[in-house]
């Protein structure tokens, strides 16, 4: 008993950690009908000013060939924006967290002024998150129609074909629900 309440517990908190993609949409549109798609005037809105060395035109370029690939996977095809039935814009920010652990590391059994003595530590660590938004704008009405985005940590020092890796995993997870299914 206690050991499928501790896998069950466990099972619960690995499931609160993994990092799903966000959606929203207009419900009133009709996706189906989309079958083409263009880059949005305002595409790559990358802070390339950033002391972050990921937000570059190179990850620019990944991402992009990423949504090629993904929504050539739902059906649509890369046009001319006159002839496309909705834009892709797509933009990226890097934000810095803490991340704070506090643990008991000894048990003193002497009692000393203030009864017995339990010692903890804390340890502070800061780690980079990336965030991956993706908009769908209809192109007739300008108006936007589904937006997926993603987050998760960076790590630095991969080989780039790690990064593209990562790049085609993250933009996958965020079109995974690009047309809208019933029920998400």
């Amino acid at each position: 008993m206690t050991r499928n309440l501790l896998v069950a517990l466990s099972l619960i908190v690995l499931s609160a950690c993994s990092n799903t993609p966000d959606w929203d949409y207009d419900k009133s549109v009709e996706f189906a009908n989309y079958k083409t798609f263009s880059w949005s005037p305002d595409t790559a809105n990358f802070d390339k000013g950033a002391q972050n060395y990921q937000i570059s035109e190179l990850m620019e370029k990944r991402v992009r060939n990423a949504i090629i690939t993904e929504m050539a996977q739902h059906g649509l095809t890369l046009v001319e924006n006159a002839q496309a039935d909705v834009m892709v814009n797509f933009h990226a920010a890097v934000d810095t967290k803490l991340d704070v652990d506090t643990f008991n590391t000894s048990y003193s059994a002497r009692w000393n002024y203030w009864g017995v003595g339990w010692h903890t530590q804390t340890q502070a660590r800061e780690y980079e998150v990336g965030t991956l938004v993706i908009d769908v704008i209809d192109r007739a009405s300008n108006q936007l129609v589904w937006r997926g985005a993603k987050e998760g940590r960076l790590r630095k020092k991969e080989s780039p074909e790690k990064r593209t890796e990562t790049v085609n995993n993250t933009v996958k997870d965020i079109l995974s629900n690009f047309p809208p299914k019933v029920g998400h």
